[in-house]
Order: structure tokens, then sequence, then C-alpha cells
């Protein structure tokens, strides 16, 4: 059962990271996370561009190399889904290597906005204590 787009992505128009590569580590965080699990179908090209309001190449790129990474299969005339791989394939290191880049960007805001690292990380705790 494909997912709404919305449900799956959210780029940031001003980002310095272009908007393929948010594309694509996003897929790559809900795979490594499990909430996307061999053989889920993605969103075609065209609605997630139309979703997103981005150039529909920009979401093909994205998927490409997904595909080309071994994460994504594409199933003609089906669209992509995940591509059959365990779980397991990410260790948890790698797995944390996929969240450095948004902690990152995280960790700038938060000295931006003069927070001191206690209240940072006392609110990251309790968002990760949230149900999801």
């Amino acid at each position: 059962m494909a997912v709404h787009p919305s449900q799956l992505f959210s780029i940031t128009p001003g980002s310095t990271e272009p908007i393929y590569r948010q594309l694509v580590e996003q897929v790559r965080r809900l795979v490594a996370g499990g909430q996307m699990a061999p053989g889920d179908e993605l969103p075609s090209v065209r609605e997630v561009a139309s979703s997103l309001a981005v150039n529909p190449m920009t979401v093909s790129k994205a998927y490409s190399l997904l595909e080309t990474e071994g994460l994504l299969a594409r199933r003609r005339g089906l669209g992509m889904l995940v591509a059959e791989r365990p779980r397991s394939s990410r260790s948890q290191a790698e797995r944390a290597a996929l969240l450095r880049p948004t902690l990152e960007r995280a960790a700038r805001e938060a000295r931006e906005l003069e927070l001191d690292p206690d209240t940072v990380l006392d609110l990251f705790t309790h968002l990760l204590k949230e149900a999801s």
C-alpha cells in the first residue's frame, strides 16, 4: 500500500542541502529505522513532486540514486519499492551516521538561539520519549 508523500517527506527549501539529497537521506532513515520495510511502495515521482511542489526531475534523481545504491527497486509499470534485504543490513553506527546531519543542523540552530546544552538535551530526551 502506497503512503501519501506528505506523510513520508518534508523538505527545507532554504537549506544548503539540495532537495534531492534531503529526499535521499529521509528514505535512508525511514528504511534504517524500520518505518519502511522491504516491499513497501514509495509514492510515484509525480505524486511526490506535486505534494512537495518540486520539479519531478529532483524526485527522479533521488529515487535513481537510491536504486543505484540498492535501497530501492523499480517494478516495471508499478513504481519504486524498498528493495528486499535483511533488516539488520545496517549497523547501529551506520544508522547513527544517518542521523548526524540532522543533529548538526539542530545543534547549529540551538547555538544561534543561544540555548544552553542542558536545555537542548532535555528537550531532545523529551522528544525521544514521546510516542510516535
